[in-house]
């Protein structure tokens, strides 16, 4: 009976024969409950009932709300919809498709694992170089996808191009390739040569990986003077030209050349323009063009492009024209036009909206009219080059406060227009406070003499000014007479005293004038010895007349003969006229001569 068991019962429901050793003790057996030891025993007695026991009966067919409910708890989660929308069917999904972005999932991930790979590969090949710390190295690294990508292909290529490194690892190919191409040394150069990382990661990827591209062209670059500290900017800047020909890039030089740009300014204008090597021939004969019908020539047309490289490829050829037509508004001429571009080329680079617009505003509010403006663009262009509310307001409100009044700062801004190019703190200011101080010039009067002559304010304090003082005080002048002299002529200040000195040694030695006509006059250095004090001077003397030096000086040769006739008219009726009294008297005197002579004898003939 216990041999028609099956093993697996056995196993499971009797317990293991243990024989008993005389070291262990004897263990009680444990006895099962009266009712578990009936049920085994009846299923010993009956080995079919115990292998094939009686299957419940089945269960009834689920309801149809039943089966809704579990199709429903099953289904996706329905979108949030506004009350009223329609809610479209989705198509049943496609089994093709699901595999095949299945597929590409997979493949997605085992090429993001290649290139997590070559990245670390190339990290520890950077670093193992000593091309700087960590932390460098690994934000160069993150700005290089492209160059991890060309590392993962060429290390997969070499599996199969290199039968030598065909057993290696993904991680030996890549670092033999990376070793290979020279990138450690290229990158130590960039480095050198003041380059970010985030240059050196444009300049290497813009060439796709192919190194020898990029030492070619710096070999190009040095060939046309472009200097090592500026090699770094023109490659990152230049990403566009590194896919042409050598052949292209000589046409675009030997151009420029035979426009009036001369060989070794090339790299100069280059260095500061890469974006003149992306034109085409045909755009860069257009923009030449635009400037040469400008009427300029070709030394200009170079020395314009030399100074600011920029203006010819930087800015669109509808940007340039705007400006030029904005700028004619002021009453330029083509020709005018050109020679003001040739000399301030940094006009180009202006905005119309943000910078001219309220510049012109702002002049017409200060009185300053059409011709005004012009003059001021032809004087100095920089002024529409600088900013309004932080360089040219200031000065203004400065010049008003000084005493200077509102409607003759216009005429100070048209007469001398660099004033508003000059420093506020470092010229402006130190002008103004050595005229109050050491010029002798009241606080009243300095308003006016700014007003009469702005162009003090660009005279050097140490060179001109304080030279101009120290002369005119060893005159003899008083500090506060010359303050006085410099209101009525505010220019005096600004002669150079070897054209002082000869003038005031004729005054005082030739002419004989006191010091007094010259502090009454100090207008008298303004006129030219040869040309108008000496032959005045003769004409006086030849006529024995004398006159202050207002009269003597001003006024054209016509209105000096008038008054020089007019004096000797003058003098000729006071000379008669004394003449005329002298004859009255004459017979007086002669008959009291006589008759005091007649007295004389009549006492002497008495004694």
């Amino acid at each position: 009976m216990a041999a028609a068991l099956p093993h697996s019962r056995l196993h499971l429901l009797l317990p293991p024969l243990h024989t008993p050793t005389p070291s262990s003790p004897r263990r009680r057996r444990r006895r099962l409950p009266p009712r578990l030891t009936a049920a085994v025993v009846s299923r010993l007695q009956n080995p079919t009932t115990a292998t094939h026991p009686a299957l419940p009966p089945p269960a009834p067919a689920p309801s149809a709300a039943l089966l809704a409910a579990e199709s429903a708890s099953l289904a996706p989660r329905r979108e949030h919809r506004f009350p009223g929308s329609v809610a479209s069917p989705r198509p049943p999904p496609d089994p093709a498709a699901e595999l095949a972005e299945a597929e590409d999932a997979v493949l997605r991930r085992a090429l993001e694992v290649r290139r997590a790979v070559a990245a670390e590969v190339l990290v520890a090949t950077l670093h193992g170089g000593k091309v700087g710390g960590m932390t460098y190295i690994k934000n160069l690294t993150a700005r290089m996808g492209r160059f991890v990508d060309r590392v993962v292909v060429e290390a997969a290529a070499l599996r199969r191009d290199r039968p030598d490194l065909a057993h290696q690892s993904f991680n030996a190919r890549a670092r033999a390739y990376i070793q290979e191409s020279g990138l450690v040394e290229l990158v130590k150069w960039f480095k050198h040569n003041s380059m970010t990382y985030p240059q050196i990661a444009k300049v290497i990827c813009s060439c796709s990986g192919d190194l020898e591209k990029v030492r070619r062209m710096i070999k190009w670059l040095r060939s046309i003077y472009v200097k090592g500290e500026f090699l770094g900017r023109v490659l990152a800047k230049g990403e566009s030209f590194m896919n042409r020909s050598f052949e292209e890039l000589e046409e675009i030089i030997g151009y420029l050349e035979s426009c009036g740009v001369r060989r070794d300014w090339i790299g100069y204008v280059v260095s500061r323009c890469p974006q003149l090597l992306n034109f085409s021939m045909d755009e860069l004969e257009t923009r030449v063009r635009f400037y040469t019908d400008m009427g300029m020539n070709e030394k200009d047309f170079g020395t314009m492009v030399y100074d600011y490289p920029r203006v010819l490829g930087f800015l669109s050829l509808e940007e340039m024209n705007s400006k030029v037509q904005y700028l004619k508004e002021f009453g330029l001429s083509t020709e005018e036009l050109g020679r003001l571009l040739a000399f301030k080329p940094q006009l180009m680079a202006c905005s119309i909206e943000e910078r001219w617009k309220p510049l012109v505003k702002y002049l017409y509010y200060l009185n300053i009219s059409r011709d005004g403006m012009k003059r001021m663009l032809m004087v100095q262009p920089t002024i529409f080059c600088l900013d309004l509310e932080t360089v040219i307001a200031p000065k203004v409100q400065f010049l008003q406060e000084i005493g200077v009044r509102s409607d003759a700062v216009g005429n100070v801004l048209v007469k001398f227009p660099p004033v508003l190019t000059y420093s506020l703190y470092k010229k402006i200011r130190p002008v103004v406070i050595f005229l109050l101080t050491k010029g002798g010039v009241q606080q009243k009067d300095i308003g006016k003499v700014i007003a009469l002559d702005p162009q003090l304010l660009g005279c050097s304090i140490a060179h001109k000014l304080e030279v101009s003082v120290k002369y005119f005080r060893s005159l003899g002048i008083y500090h506060f007479v010359l303050g006085q002299m410099i209101a009525d002529f505010p220019t005096l200040l600004r002669y150079n005293v070897d054209v002082l000195r000869p003038k005031y040694q004729y005054l005082r030695r030739v002419m004989v004038r006191p010091l007094k006509d010259l502090i009454e006059f100090p207008r008298f250095f303004s006129y030219s010895l040869e040309d108008r004090i000496e032959p005045r001077h003769r004409t006086l003397v030849a006529n024995r007349i004398n006159m202050k030096l207002r009269y003597m000086l001003t006024g054209s040769d016509e209105e000096f003969a008038q008054r020089v006739q007019e004096a000797v008219e003058k003098r000729a009726r006071f000379e008669a006229r004394k003449a005329s009294v002298e004859t009255l008297d004459a017979p007086e005197t002669s008959e009291e001569a006589e008759a005091t002579t007649a007295s004389c004898q009549n006492s002497m003939e008495v004694d």
